[in-house]
């Protein structure tokens, strides 16, 4: 499958407790060595999702959050902070 490395792109962002939430790329940061996988040669990137915390509601819904500087899944050791593809879960 082709990748394309576009803003806009649907991704799944892995929140910090290892919860994953449908996400949407801002920013590849392709050009930055120290965000890409060595294992995949992903690039790192920013996105926006809807918040699955129900405290975090207005009167427009679930407020969206924004997750920076994150690297793909085969670069994070931990369990959660990191985007991955959709058929990558």
């Amino acid at each position: 499958m082709e990748r394309k490395y576009e803003v806009g792109a649907s991704v799944v962002y892995v929140d910090p407790f290892g919860v994953p939430c449908p996400a949407l790329v801002t920013i590849w940061w392709q050009g930055i060595e120290a965000y890409k996988s060595e294992i995949s040669n992903e690039p790192g990137c920013n996105v926006v999702f809807v918040s699955n915390d129900e405290q975090k509601t207005d009167t427009y819904g679930s407020q969206l959050e924004r997750a920076t500087s994150i690297v793909h899944k085969t670069k994070q050791p931990a369990h959660g902070s990191y985007w991955c593809w959709p058929e990558e879960i």
